[in-house]
């Protein structure tokens, strides 16, 4: 994944897209910072964790900004945020994530909210980067009520 983020910040160099750049670089700098701070190379879930807290501390700035009523940089953060989000998987469906929880729960026999948390370790190395996990656990806590 770092390899693939690494061509695509030198095609954005050649293309002189300054946001893209900006983007790729700063993202390269948290996964090596990941990298080091762990003493070894990253797992591929892993990546997703940092490509993920990217994610969410750009989200975090545009609604900031926005409420500060500063629309401007608004719009640089979302511009930065969407190409983060090209780097990370496809998001899965409603009707995927559903058909993984009923899944889940087949598998595990969990028949109430006890069984939350054996459910939910059950689903999120599935969906792991590609839906919402308080979603998910809001649709899991739906179908064990």
């Amino acid at each position: 994944m770092i390899e693939t983020i690494e061509g695509q910040l030198k095609d954005a160099m050649k293309a002189r897209d300054a946001v893209r750049v900006a983007v790729l670089r700063l993202t390269l700098a948290s996964l090596r910072s990941a990298e080091k701070e762990l003493q070894r190379p990253l797992k591929s879930d892993e990546v997703l964790q940092v490509l993920q807290r990217e994610r969410k501390r750009r989200a975090e700035a545009v609604k900031a900004f926005e409420d500060a009523g500063r629309d401007e940089q608004a719009a640089g953060e979302r511009a930065e945020l969407e190409v983060l989000e090209e780097l990370l998987p496809a998001p899965l469906s409603e009707n995927e994530v559903e058909r993984i929880v009923d899944d889940a729960i087949a598998e595990t026999g969990a028949t109430s909210l006890r069984d939350l948390g054996r459910v939910m370790a059950d689903v999120m190395p599935q969906i792991a980067g590609r839906a919402d996990g308080s979603v998910v656990s809001q649709l899991v806590r739906e179908k064990l009520a």
